[in-house]
């Protein structure tokens, strides 16, 4: 099990689950969402998330037609996103886990949206565009 929480730690959850492959998503809206040239995150079973704390804090704002971003509304840290498409899963925001995962990055997916500031330095394979369907 992994905790995490918002940046004023009002919102907290659990992961009860297994996380999926982190990807680091260069979109433009995942740089505008975190503020940072790429965001990370993990796929996770919807029902593996557990609000335990905040729950009424949690806002979600539709940034594309059926992706949905969930923040603190307190402090505005992201917390996970979902799609409309993808019911059963979520995408967990890495930096907002008190532990280490145990997992790391397989891929950057939408290099072609990447920040013209930022240099990808390491082996990872690059996506120009979203990463195929499991």
């Amino acid at each position: 099990m992994l905790t995490g929480s918002c940046l004023c730690k009002q919102v907290r959850f659990e992961v009860r689950g297994a996380l999926g492959p982190v990807r680091l998503c260069h979109c433009p809206a995942c740089k505008r969402a975190t503020g940072t040239a790429f965001s990370a995150n993990a796929r996770i079973r919807a029902q593996d998330l557990a609000l335990t704390a905040g729950r009424a804090l949690i806002s979600e704002y539709e940034s594309s037609p059926g992706i949905r971003r969930a923040f603190c509304s307190r402090c505005g840290s992201p917390v996970y996103a979902r799609v409309d498409a993808e019911p059963d899963g979520l995408r967990i925001r890495l930096g907002s886990l008190n532990e280490d995962p145990g997992v790391r990055p397989v891929a950057h997916v939408w290099v072609g949206d990447k920040a013209d500031w930022f240099t990808i330095t390491d082996e990872l394979p690059q996506l120009q565009a979203r990463a195929p369907a499991r």
